[in-house]
């Protein structure tokens, strides 16, 4: 097979080029740094169709393809190139690639531009052209194929998978694999399937990776990148036969996520989708600021309160889901007329006394014990204080001492029966009597009391999915699909409202529900150690200014512990909570020091790019070493922040380099003590001396 472009689309500095045989009918897609030089294509190399998907009975790829992989077999096999339409506009442009088998399906590759954006978005639909029903097993939303069309050959020891694990309290570890090491060299003949197929199965995108991958090729300083925009099973591929590699992913198909779609006649179906970009750099960090290029949306359609970022007091780790009309009081008491613009009562607030939190929502109604004269009474004082209102919920689940555990009929079933899971389980989102009862109970009680802010939690996972579709993992994405139906209703019903998304911390940290909401709960470690390690990490995932983080006080804090804890929230946006109605002058004024610290940094924090430096961690409960994140904003200011972990080795100087465009002059410190900082030769030069200790440098254009 000859291989050919078809069209090229340079976009911002990408360029899309797409790829056909010498006869047209096939259709393949690459991604290029648009300045690097073209180069022949390897004989070893084929077209990698740009649209994989498989109809249920179509064969297989040949060559031990089944159980690994269900891309390109005999349904990818009988499109044909139909035709490529252009859509442009003020805003960018829409690229749809037709591919059909005639008379029985056809299928639409969508590339969606924005200009001045350094990532697409891509997505997939299908209709069904014939007479016949069909099932689909898998549809993916994206496939990148010619990675690296810079390298000679297999390009061997010098591409690299970079993706990201993630589990509870420890979400956003990177990991780093050759190729090799995961036996996607191809082999002396190019005939047998190489797949890295990974992802997760359920309703928390987050458990167990982040619906990311880049590849890189190192030689040539190339990085391609996707995220992937569901709120459900998901999955990524790696995937070879030849030379050349390509990277696909979307919804999990039968194989990986139980998931199969049928499609009648006339009927269509289109993907999630997925936010991809390529670059020539020699940094990961560089990468992934181009993909938060999309997370900015997210922000732009946030309530007009969040631009500046305000500061958050939630009192979980005060009251141990324990809040009442009478512990809010004496928080309100201490920290009114402190800047802080919301206050949320999370969780327990419905709690019958005697019963945890955890085991009782569902039926939410506010605790008359907690509550005597009613929760509107504790809202007043919210109010008067000068603070926004905020509350908790776990829309989507109830717990086994609610009366709505016995509303059988209303909850998700699998094999006929309620899907449990230990002492929780889940209302059936698509039931028009469960959004009602929803309505009702949520949107009514947030409009009566004049709530201004939601946390939105979600702690436990449906699994593989549930009854009431052609297959357990299509029900669990239409019930996901309804679960998001609803946030937006809240919206409607409540213009103006702040959503916070969070699950179980930081389980669902994905594009599509982080557009949803103005910010995102960036785990449940909320008073530990590793605090700034996840902060860090997630810069690669989610925008920082969408990054809810906590600083907990406890009244034996040190003034190291406490800046310790404020510089954490530096990298995201700042919580606060814990012991402060037994915190002294002293330990007030350095938290008020760090709320004034954060509010300068606030634009930085908007848009900037960030850089992590210092050595691998490689624990996160026992870190040692030294991290330092810097971020560069586009006002002509940078702020650096640095925490030195627990080890008997510290080096006495960190040297950390300041890239091309970074201001080097320093106009603050963040500490409990005097720093000797300085900056020559574009570095900057910290003498570190302790263990467990931060600082935060705000750094400007010129001496200051």
């Amino acid at each position: 097979m000859t291989i050919q472009i078809l069209k090229d689309y340079v976009l911002s500095d990408m360029t899309a080029r797409y790829l056909t045989d010498e006869n047209k009918k096939y259709v393949g897609l690459a991604l290029l740094p648009s300045h690097m030089p073209a180069r022949h294509f390897n004989k070893n190399e084929s077209i990698d169709s740009l649209v994989q998907i498989k109809i249920a009975g179509d064969c297989y790829n040949e060559a031990y393809a089944m159980g690994n992989s269900m891309r390109n077999g005999e349904t990818v096999r009988r499109l044909a190139y139909q035709g490529q339409e252009t859509e442009e506009t003020d805003e960018g442009l829409m690229i749809k690639t037709v591919l059909e088998a005639p008379g029985q399906y056809r299928t639409v590759h969508h590339l969606l531009w924005k200009k001045g954006d350094r990532c697409v978005k891509m997505f997939c639909t299908v209709e069904n052209l014939g007479s016949e029903t069909f099932q689909i097993e898998m549809f993916e939303s994206f496939s990148i194929g010619s990675i690296s069309p810079f390298l000679e050959g297999d390009g061997h020891n010098q591409m690299f998978l970079h993706r990201i694990r993630s589990v509870w309290s420890q979400e956003g570890r990177l990991e780093t694999i050759p190729l090799e090491d995961l036996q996607l060299e191809p082999a002396w003949d190019p005939h047998a399937v190489r797949c890295e197929r990974f992802g997760q199965t359920g309703s928390m995108p987050v458990n167990k990776f982040f619906p990311f991958a880049a590849v890189e090729d190192r030689k040539n300083h190339v990085f391609w990148g996707v995220q992937l925009a569901h709120p459900g099973s998901w999955q990524m591929e790696l995937y070879r036969k030849d030379d050349a590699l390509a990277l696909s992913g979307g919804l999990a198909d039968r194989e990986f996520g139980h998931w199969m779609k049928t499609i009648e006649p006339g009927q269509c179906f289109t993907t999630p989708q997925a936010v991809v970009t390529a670059a020539m750099t020699d940094s990961l960090d560089i990468l992934t600021g181009r993909l938060m290029d999309a997370a900015l949306e997210g922000l732009q359609n946030a309530p007009q309160i969040e631009r500046d970022l305000p500061i958050i007091f939630n009192e979980y780790c005060t009251t141990w889901g324990n809040p009442s009309h009478e512990n809010i009081c004496q928080i309100l008491d201490c920290i009114k007329g402190k800047g802080f613009q919301y206050f949320v009562i999370d969780c327990g607030w419905y709690k019958e006394e005697g019963v945890p939190w955890d085991v009782s929502m569902g039926d939410y109604e506010p605790s008359k014990a907690l509550f005597p004269e009613g929760l509107g009474k504790t809202v007043e004082k919210i109010k008067e204080a000068g603070m926004i209102p905020g509350i908790w919920f776990e829309i989507e689940t109830v717990g086994n001492r609610s009366q709505a555990w016995q509303l059988e009929e209303h909850l998700l079933h699998k094999d006929g029966k309620p899907l449990t899971s230990y002492f929780r389980r889940f209302w059936d989102m698509r039931d028009p009597w469960v959004e009602s009862y929803l309505t009702q109970k949520v949107i009514g009680l947030l409009k009566q009391h004049g709530f201004g802010y939601m946390k939105i939690d979600y702690n436990e996972t449906i699994g593989m999915g549930c009854d009431g579709a052609e297959s357990l993992g299509e029900g669990l994405r239409q019930n996901l699909a309804a679960s998001v139906s609803f946030f937006d209703k809240v919206k409607r019903e409540i213009p103006g409202i702040v959503l916070e998304n969070c699950a179980s911390g930081g389980h669902r940290l994905e594009p599509s529900l982080m557009r949803q909401m103005s910010m995102a709960s960036f785990s449940d470690a909320h008073e530990c150690l590793e605090i700034p390690l996840i902060a860090a990490n997630l810069h690669r995932v989610i925008h920082p200014a969408q990054s809810q983080i906590w600083a907990v006080m406890r009244q034996e804090d040190s003034l190291q512990r406490i800046v310790y804890s404020m510089a954490n929230t530096f990298l995201g946006r700042m919580c606060i909570s814990g012991d402060v109605v037994h915190l002294s002058k002293e330990q007030w004024d350095m938290i008020e020091s760090g709320m004034a610290f954060y509010r300068k940094l606030v634009p930085v924090i908007q848009e900037g790019q960030s850089y992590r430096f210092g050595p691998k961690i490689k624990s996160a409960r026992h870190p040692e070493g030294w991290q330092a994140v810097l971020r560069v904003g586009r006002n002509r200011q940078a702020y650096l922040v640095v925490h030195i972990f627990d080890t008997a080795d510290l080096p006495k100087e960190l040297r950390i380099p300041l890239p091309e465009g970074c201001p080097e002059g320093i106009a603050e410190i963040y500490s409990e003590e005097k720093e000797e900082i300085t900056i020559k030769n574009h570095c900057l030069y910290y003498k570190a001396l302790k263990s467990r200790k931060a600082l935060a440098v705000l750094l400007q254009t010129g001496n200051v």
